[in-house]
């Protein structure tokens, strides 16, 4: 079994413990969801597990391949100057056995997923915010990964929106896949399968 595993993480910023002694178990098959107001360690606890940050102390175990994971940030990633469509598409172009075609048609259909079809072919800077999160949300799942790391993914969400994305995350975790998520939503905490509270910023 494939389980996302961080043990007695330490993180320091600006001579600031943001993160002391932490340590998540996250198993295929489930939510995880890592809770805490601002400024205690959420996003820099997602980002080490990403591995876009180095803890100072403590070790992280992921087991996923690059290719099968996927993130969702809370400043999106977005190219601004590509389409909705175009921004889907690139997470697909790494596989060298879909046709132009076939990732053409799997990001309009991740695109429609989210309710943003109508839009794919617009510039993703011309887009609100909320639609903007989601095209980060349908680029991410558009390549069924195995891990997914999602920082507050339905912030800029309407109720909607927020429910059915919601229900796409919970219907990857249900087909197996490893899903961490950070989140102020109290809804979306209590339906996780498990939750990491932070608790409160360090002084």
């Amino acid at each position: 079994m494939s389980v996302l595993l961080a043990s007695g993480i330490r993180y320091v910023r600006d001579g600031r413990a943001i993160l002391d002694d932490v340590s998540l178990w996250a198993p295929p098959g489930a939510v995880t969801a890592v809770i805490g107001p601002s400024g205690s360690g959420k996003s820099s606890l997602l980002a080490i597990l990403a591995g876009l940050e180095q803890p100072d102390a403590g070790t992280v175990t992921n087991p996923f391949e690059a290719s099968r994971t996927a993130l969702i940030l809370q400043a999106y990633g977005l190219v601004s100057l590509l389409t909705a469509s175009e921004n889907v598409e690139m997470a697909l172009q790494a596989d060298a056995g879909l046709s132009r075609r076939r990732i053409r048609r799997r990001a309009a259909a991740a695109l429609a997923e989210v309710g943003l079809e109508p839009v794919a072919d617009h510039l993703t800077e011309a887009l609100s915010g909320g639609q903007q999160q989601r095209v980060a949300i349908a680029r991410a799942l558009v390549v069924a990964p195995r891990l997914l790391i999602a920082d507050e993914f339905t912030a800029e969400l309407d109720p909607v929106s927020r429910g059915r994305v919601d229900g796409m995350v919970r219907g990857l975790a249900r087909g197996g896949a490893t899903v961490v998520i950070a989140t102020h939503d109290p809804a979306i905490a209590a339906a996780a399968d498990h939750v990491l509270d932070l608790g409160a910023p360090s002084a």
